[in-house]
């Protein structure tokens, strides 16, 4: 399990990331995410304020299995 409340997971297949949030202690899936600007979108439906500004904050996020701010499978 993640010390990080948002996890950006590893790019699929046919690209993008699925988005995960730990809350009331539970894993739950935003969504699958093309691009930080939909990253943005999913973490704000959650509540989460200036979304924009923890995307590179570890303490925030965690990207998996690629670099941030890469979205399509290598």
């Amino acid at each position: 399990m993640s010390s990080t409340p948002i996890v950006v997971h590893r790019p699929s297949i046919s690209g993008g990331r699925r988005v995960t949030v730990h809350r009331r202690g539970r894993d739950e899936i935003l969504g699958t995410a093309y691009s930080d600007l939909d990253l943005v979108v999913f973490l704000e439906a959650a509540g989460i304020a200036d979304a924009e500004f923890v995307l590179d904050d570890p303490r925030w996020v965690e990207w998996r299995d690629a670099p941030a701010h890469e979205w399509s499978a290598a």
